[in-house]
């Protein structure tokens, strides 16, 4: 090996690498430095985004610090002035000799059979820097396989090469020690604890990271060799951290998903529905011809012409009585091609792309917009007004929790319970639901001795010396109780930058591509580039709405009293998504056409009167833009299925048949019309800027001045009522988990969550099962006494199987309030 020329020039530490003279940075470890330039040293345990820990010895080599020549961990060795390396000496090839010597001493060795053959590291090093052959000739070790140690990841063991790469991971950066080594000697193997399997949300990487066959996926278990598989770079899009990934396939079927590492994004970390979600694509209830329903109420399959035809007249209706629900699974240049079409061609702007979990569209927008990376910049203040982000958005979950534990900043955590990051907190403010506004108003205006909010003065004055210091703040804000007003929200946000009128804001909202939505107009009061300036349109556009229309919430509500004639389901599911269930089926049931663009029948597309069946993740090309307004590319890998296509390309015959068209019949077109009409999209490269690791940032906020109102107060709860909190679980009934076979059974079953002071309270003692109450209702359902469910307060996330908390939330409540008491005997039964 040799130092390669033409290097990047770093000013720093300067020392010598194989005869060469180079230098290196402050602090930088030995072995990046070599691989900086151009030096590959072997490793099996060294990951660049773990603390080293010098278990395999793989990465030993000659190093005179100016004692004389020794073998040193490279791994583990700050690069000193001076410092004398050889990489190719004879006693650094003795060493690597004599490592994999023993590794492979046990290792089986039917590479044509393993998992991990064709791209393992082991396999690659022993090539390159063994000893060609083995003098052991003893039989190997053996153990029964594979063990299923969770759900979706087996294990291996005979093949482990004790490296701590997925113990590391699972301990340092997920935060779910759950794997580690057992046994002693030449007896230790890495295992789970007995009844505690790997149940890690982030479980994939460790499939990822493993160097050798020991840890596989089981989705993706021999399902194909890595020289059948074809790949291209691209973005999940399952929430909106937008992490960057490589799309794996092979016969036209997605296969595999592996993390990328972006700098800015994901660290090439993924969550596992990240990683596994694919296999709804591959799912054979997607909805693949257009379909009409008939006058006997049954779907019938037609061509696309007869279903744009029928569409086409039911758009035709008055633009006030057009609606549009979703567009968060959309690409960008589908968002605006629909955006376009609704607004531009049908004129109505009763658009709204949250589906009623999200915020209003002025504050994403609007607030000064803070980067990932700014976030979780060392040393600073972080505060959380937002839903768990390992439940919601987990990517982000891992960087926050990184920045906490690794680089120093403080965490001030204002939520109605819990979440996975509140041991780490500097600050808990557990606020009362509906009282979080008024929580910050008191901080802001140093109201700090009296109790408010469920908070204590003594809490109080703490996160005030916290947020008003010297340290940068910022802060994730997002919707941490359905079950609540998103005004109380907008109150924490008017109070925050009371506190720190220098603070920076990244929205936590979960859906998918919702950011680029609101970019691009999917909201009312908006046109694209976030622009209220409808002059600036009205040349570039065959029109632009004439009135100011509806979200979600009043969409549905003039749906329901027949104020509705036409709904377009962009992707979206109200039925079973949006929070208020009875709204949102009685919305659809009075709606004359309903036009469904998806790719599953879901509980809202079965009403449909118009069945449009869309390509989706791993069959369009496009863009995404995630939670900080950062760019990266969506590719397509495989075929759409039958008839389906790209949403853009719907919008497009559609408008062509309403007249006039979109302007576009092709993505480069419709890319350039975009950075024609949009302010700041000129400066982007669509096939240079948005393919590199990173990707470009579009405008982070519009600085606006944004009107807060004095906080409003809820309405109190009865002495013995309880408050409710609901947010979502990562594994829920959702569309993506459900159409995936390796993640449907992760699913778990609903359960009230009570604090152990209201069970003590409410005299439940050994009761294992609970009757709510709620205005006239009463409904049974299990319950768990958890400690960070906050007194006098009641948790249930939505979207899981055993009892619909939809049930008990209702559009325009400020906040729902319960009574909660034992299960008589027998109501149970069933």
């Amino acid at each position: 090996m040799t130092a390669t020329e033409g290097t990047e020039a770093v000013t720093g530490v300067p020392f010598t690498l194989n005869g060469t003279d180079l230098e290196a940075n402050e602090g930088e470890l030995l072995i990046d430095a070599a691989e900086r330039n151009g030096v590959h040293i072997p490793r099996f345990c060294y990951h660049n985004r773990m603390k080293p820990v010098g278990m395999c010895r793989m990465c030993l080599v000659e190093v005179d610090t100016g004692r004389g020549p020794a073998l040193q961990p490279s791994c583990m060795l700050p690069v000193t002035p001076e410092m004398k390396v050889e990489t190719e000496s004879e006693a650094t090839k003795e060493a690597q000799d004599g490592v994999l010597e023993f590794l492979l001493a046990n290792h089986p060795l039917d590479c044509p059979v393993c998992d991990k053959g064709g791209e393992c590291p082991l396999q690659d090093n022993a090539y390159a820097f063994g000893p060609g052959e083995s003098r052991f000739v003893e039989e190997k070790r053996h153990y029964e396989k594979p063990i299923p140690i969770s759900d979706l990841v087996h294990l291996d063991r005979e093949r482990c090469i004790l490296c701590d790469r997925c113990t590391r991971f699972a301990s340092e950066v997920a935060g779910d020690p759950l794997i580690h080594f057992i046994g002693r000697g030449s007896h230790t193997e890495v295992n789970t604890f007995p009844e505690h399997p790997f149940s890690s949300y982030f479980s994939g990487n460790t499939v990822q990271i493993c160097p050798v066959g020991a840890l596989t996926a089981a989705p993706y278990r021999f399902k194909a060799r890595p020289w059948d598989l074809e790949a291209v770079e691209s973005t999940a899009t399952v929430d909106a951290s937008g992490a960057r990934i490589l799309v794996q396939s092979t016969r036209n079927e997605l296969v595999r998903i592996i993390g990328v590492d972006s700098d800015a994004v994901n660290w090439s970390w993924l969550s596992d529905k990240e990683r596994f979600s694919y296999e709804a694509t591959n799912s054979d209830l997607r909805v693949t011809e257009p379909e009409v329903r008939d006058e006997g109420l049954t779907f019938r399959t037609v061509r696309w012409n007869e279903a744009a035809k029928t569409a086409v007249t039911a758009l035709s209706a008055p633009p006030e009585r057009v609606a549009v629900l979703g567009g968060a699974r959309l690409t960008l240049e589908s968002q605006y091609a629909w955006s376009k079409l609704i607004k531009g061609v049908v004129g109505t702007d009763n658009v709204d792309a949250q589906m009623g979990d999200g915020l209003p569209a002025a504050l994403s927008l609007g607030l000064p917009r803070a980067t990932i990376d700014e976030v979780c910049r060392p040393g600073g203040v972080i505060v959380l007004m937002a839903p768990d982000p390992k439940e919601e958005l987990p990517t982000l979950y891992l960087r926050l929790r990184h920045a906490i534990v690794e680089d120093g900043a403080t965490l001030v955590e204002i939520t109605p319970r819990d979440t996975s990051l509140s041991d780490l907190a500097a600050v808990r403010l557990r606020c009362t639901p509906g009282t979080v506004g008024q929580v910050l108003a008191a901080i802001a205006d140093e109201r700090l001795d009296d109790t408010v909010g469920g908070v204590d003065g003594f809490q109080l004055r703490r996160a005030r010396t916290i947020l008003t210091g010297a340290k940068p703040v910022s802060v994730v804000y997002g919707r941490p109780n359905l079950a609540e007003s998103g005004r109380y929200v907008a109150d924490a946000v008017g109070g925050m930058q009371r506190i720190a009128p220098d603070a920076t804001y990244l929205p936590a909202l979960r859906r998918g591509n919702v950011n680029g939505a609101l970019e691009m107009g999917l909201t009312p009061g908006f046109l694209p580039g976030g622009s209220r300036d409808k002059a600036s349109f009205e040349e570039a556009w065959p029109t632009v709405p004439d009135f100011d229309g509806k979200e979600t919430d009043g969409i549905l509500k003039a749906a329901a009293a027949g104020e509705i004639d036409t709904l377009v389901l962009l992707g979206a599911d109200p039925v079973d998504d949006y929070p208020d269930a009875e709204l949102a089926r009685q919305a659809l049931e009075a709606v004359r056409t309903i036009i469904a663009v998806d790719c599953f029948r879901t509980a809202s597309s079965s009403l449909a009167h118009v069945l449009l069946p869309a390509a989706m993740f791993g069959e369009v090309d496009g863009t995404f833009c995630n939670l900080e307004g950062r760019l990266s590319p969506i590719r397509a890998k495989v075929t759409a299925p039958g008839l389906a296509r790209p949403d853009w390309m719907i919008a497009a015959d559609l408008a062509a048949a309403i007249g006039p068209d979109l302007g576009f019949d092709s993505l480069e077109q419709l890319r350039s019309e975009m950075a024609s009409t949009i302010e700041g999209f000129p400066e982007i490269d669509w096939e240079g800027e948005l393919a590199l690791a990173d990707g470009p940032l579009i405008r982070l906020g519009r600085n606006w001045d944004l009107e807060f109102g004095q906080a409003a107060s809820a309405p109190a709860p009865s002495s013995s009522g309880l408050r409710l909190v609901v947010d979502r679980k990562l594994w829920d009934q959702g569309t993506m988990v459900q159409r995936s076979p390796s993640l449907a059974g992760l699913v778990q079953s609903a359960e009230l969550r009570l604090s152990p002071t209201d069970v003590q309270l409410l005299n439940l003692g050994d009761a294992q099962w609970v009757t709510v109450e709620h205005g006239d209702e009463s409904f049974d359902l299990p319950f768990t006494v958890d400690a960070g469910v906050a007194a006098r307060t009641a948790w249930l996330p939505m979207g899981l199987p055993g009892f619909d908390v939809r049930q008990l939330l209702a559009t325009g409540r400020s906040v729902t309030n319960i009574e909660v008491r034992a299960a008589e005997e027998g109501d149970t039964d069933g």
